[in-house]
C-alpha cells in the first residue's frame, strides 16, 4: 500500500432512492494507490454506490472515508472543496461539444486557478500526449469516435492529477480492439501515477481481468466479494461461480400476449398505405 495515497472505507453503507433501499449494510475497504473494479449484475447497486462516493446522494446511514475524512459528516463547503481532488471519466465522456480537446482538458485548471493560457495550454497538451490524442487537441467532441472521446474524457480526468480517480464503464460500447486500448490506457497511466487511487465500475470481465488490482463485487445490495481477482478467481461462492460464468440463473420463456385483432388491423392498414 502506498502511505501517501488515499483509501476508500465504507462502512455500514445504506442508501437509495425515496422509500426504497438499494445499498443495505454495505462494507468494503478499498486499498489506496491500487485500481479497484466494481462488478455486479445491473440493478445490484453500483451507480447507486457511485454517486454517494462522489457525493451527489446523501447515504441513509453508515460512512464514507476517503483519505481518512468520513464525507458523509463534512460540511457541505468543505467537502466541495475536497471534491476538486476528485477525477470523474463519465460513461460518456461528458465533453462539452462547443469545445475544443484542447479547451476541454483545461477546464478543470481554468475554472479552479488563475494560471496563464499558455501554461494551460501546455498542460492540456501534455495529457493529451499521456492518452494519445495531442494531434487532435484543435479537434471539436462530434469529429472524434467514441473511444477517442471516451480517452479525451480521462485526459480532463486526470490533468489535476487527482489522488482519486471514478471511471464509469471506461470500455462500454467500445469494440474489442477499442476496449482493450483502453484498458491498457489505465494501466500506462496508473504507471505515471502509482499514487492515484482508481474506481472503475465495469460489466467487462476482461477488462477487470485486465487491470484490476482489487475487485469488488456487488449482490442485491450488499459485498459479495471484495479481494484480489486472484482470490476471486478461487471463489467456491456459487453466486459469484455464477456471475464469472455468465450463466443464467434460471431459464425464462417468452409469454407475451399476441396482439388483439384491432391493433393487427390498425397496423395492417398503416403498413399497406
Amino acid at each position: 500500500m502506498n502511505v501517501d495515497a488515499w483509501n476508500i472505507s465504507i462502512r455500514n453503507l445504506n442508501g437509495g432512492y425515496g422509500g426504497r433501499v438499494v445499498l443495505e449494510d454495505l462494507t468494503a475497504e478499498l486499498p489506496a494507490g491500487a485500481i479497484t473494479t466494481l462488478l455486479g449484475e445491473s440493478g445490484c447497486g453500483k451507480t447507486t454506490l457511485l454517486r454517494l462516493l462522489l457525493g451527489l446522494n446523501t447515504p441513509l446511514s453508515g460512512q464514507i472515508f476517503i483519505g481518512g475524512h468520513d464525507i458523509c459528516r463534512m460540511p457541505p463547503a468543505q467537502f466541495h472543496k475536497m471534491r476538486r481532488r476528485f477525477g470523474v471519466l463519465f460513461q460518456d465522456g461528458a465533453l462539452i461539444s462547443s469545445l475544443t480537446l484542447e479547451e476541454d482538458v483545461a477546464l478543470p485548471l481554468m475554472e479552479h486557478t488563475r494560471l496563464p493560457r499558455k501554461v494551460l495550454q501546455e498542460a492540456a497538451q501534455r495529457t493529451l500526449e499521456l492518452v494519445g490524442l495531442e494531434r487532435f487537441a484543435n479537434f471539436y467532441p462530434g469529429e472524434l469516435s467514441g473511444g477517442m472521446r471516451k480517452r479525451a474524457g480521462l485526459a480532463r480526468a486526470i490533468v489535476t492529477e487527482p489522488p482519486v480517480l471514478f471511471c464509469d464503464e471506461p470500455t462500454s460500447g467500445l469494440d474489442p480492439i477499442t476496449a482493450a486500448q483502453m484498458d491498457q490506457l489505465l494501466l500506462d497511466m496508473h504507471a505515471c501515477y502509482p499514487q492515484m487511487t482508481t474506481l472503475v465500475v465495469t460489466h467487462d470481465l476482461g477488462s477487470m481481468a485486465r487491470i484490476a488490482e482489487h475487485v469488488l463485487v456487488l449482490h442485491a445490495g450488499k459485498t459479495a466479494f471484495s479481494g484480489t481477482k486472484e482470490e476471486l478467481s478461487q471463489t467456491r461462492d456459487p453466486y459469484l461461480l455464477r456471475f464469472l460464468d455468465r450463466q443464467f440463473e434460471e431459464s425464462r420463456r417468452m409469454a407475451a400476449p399476441p396482439l388483439n385483432n384491432a391493433v393487427r388491423s390498425a397496423l395492417e392498414e398503416w403498413l399497406n398505405d
